[in-house]
């Protein structure tokens, strides 16, 4: 028996899309990429943002995005059966947000997996049979503006303790366990040490295939210990500000996973989307195919050697030291952007043992444990 699973990263219907799903043009979305996800026994996209027409953003760090209720059609359109949820955006607007995005889900017969009314729903797995092929997917999101903890609303956190005791029981229930994380580093194409290390324990703990998105960027793969892991698949459908219409932001790929008598394979599926001067998606050339393989190979050689992937980390480090050190110290975005760029007078540390201070906040785990309680509170 045979199964084949299709699974893409960012899909967040804004923009020239939204127009073309309110025209109910389908085709303008997705291009030549349906017929791959309509012809999969189970086609997975990251559903980036809330369905809803609620207009209550929430308090958080970066932009709310959301897409109107309608957008579900497209998925319906491309065959798409499962949205995972578990991501930085889902609770843009709230719990009504999510509320509607379920609603509008659970009518179109898409299953969702990720995020739910409290905790204990957002861990569930999402499980189903295919040809006598028991699958299941988990998902978590890094912990962001959009998990929760308890009795809200929100997203299944990504936390390894609990993740994998959910990852160790699913896998009895399964035959095949998918883990879907949304998280890493934007716009960096590989993932950091600690990402490396987690996804490869998840490989460990009983994951028959991991799978991240949420960097805007394609990252390479690794096979570790017979488990297919890949860092980053890039954007899907995400036709963004003008800015972000070339380059990194519209390149992707998805992967498509074919389970034939008991043995996984795995195709990969590269494509360009949102570009200005065309946002519709589209599948690479021959010699757009020849540059991408050429880059997603390298990844994966950086990847695979420790240190060539430590290296690569360190000169990451060294282009966002100041931003980062400014994002802790100044308020004013303006002050802060002119000393990420080296035009303002540093301001950070008075001395080596406030820099000390301050890293045992984030070193220590209980301090950290502390800082990120105390910081959630409302300021008094």
């Amino acid at each position: 028996m045979s199964v084949k699973i299709v699974i893409t990263g960012d899909f967040c219907p804004i923009n020239r899309n939204q127009g073309f799903i309110d025209n109910n043009d389908f085709d303008s979305v997705f291009g030549s990429f349906s017929p791959i996800s309509k012809s999969a026994d189970l086609a997975i996209t990251n559903l980036e943002c809330p369905l809803t027409e609620t207009n209550n953003p929430i308090e958080k760090s970066g932009p709310c995005i959301k897409s109107k209720p309608n957008a579900i059609e497209a998925l319906k359109f491309a065959g798409f059966n499962l949205a995972t949820l578990a991501n930085n955006h889902i609770m843009d607007f709230g719990s009504e947000g999510l509320k509607s995005t379920l609603d509008v889900c659970k009518k179109a017969n898409i299953e969702t997996v990720g995020a739910d009314r409290n905790l204990s729903e957002a861990r569930k797995p999402f499980t189903t049979t295919i040809n006598g092929i028991k699958i299941g997917v988990l998902n978590f999101a890094e912990n962001e503006f959009c998990t929760t903890t308890g009795d809200e609303y929100g997203a299944n956190p990504l936390n390894p303790v609990s993740n994998f005791y959910d990852i160790s029981e699913t896998k009895k229930q399964v035959d095949f366990l998918i883990v879907i994380v949304h998280g890493g580093r934007e716009h960096y194409e590989l993932p950091s040490p600690r990402v490396r290390e987690n996804f490869r324990f998840f490989a460990d703990a009983g994951a028959d295939a991991v799978v991240s998105h949420h960097t805007h960027c394609f990252s390479g793969y690794e096979t570790w210990n017979g488990k297919p892991i890949f860092y980053g698949l890039g954007n899907f459908i995400f036709d963004y500000k003008k800015k972000y219409q070339k380059g990194k932001w519209t390149e992707g790929y998805a992967v498509e996973f074919g389970l034939d008598n008991g043995k996984l394979g795995f195709e990969i599926i590269p494509y360009k989307q949102g570009r200005e001067e065309k946002s519709t998606l589209e599948l690479l050339s021959e010699s757009e195919r020849k540059d991408f393989d050429s880059r997603l190979e390298a990844l994966n050689e950086t990847i695979a050697d420790d240190k060539k992937f430590g290296e690569a980390w360190q000169n990451y480090l060294k282009t966002q030291k100041d931003s980062y050190k400014a994002l802790l110290f100044v308020q004013n975005k303006y002050v802060r952007a002119l000393m990420a760029k080296k035009l303002f007078p540093k301001l950070f540390f008075q001395s080596e043992s406030h820099k000390n201070v301050v890293l045992n906040l984030f070193k220590c785990e209980t301090h950290r444990e502390i800082m990120i309680e105390t910081l959630n509170k409302k300021i008094d």
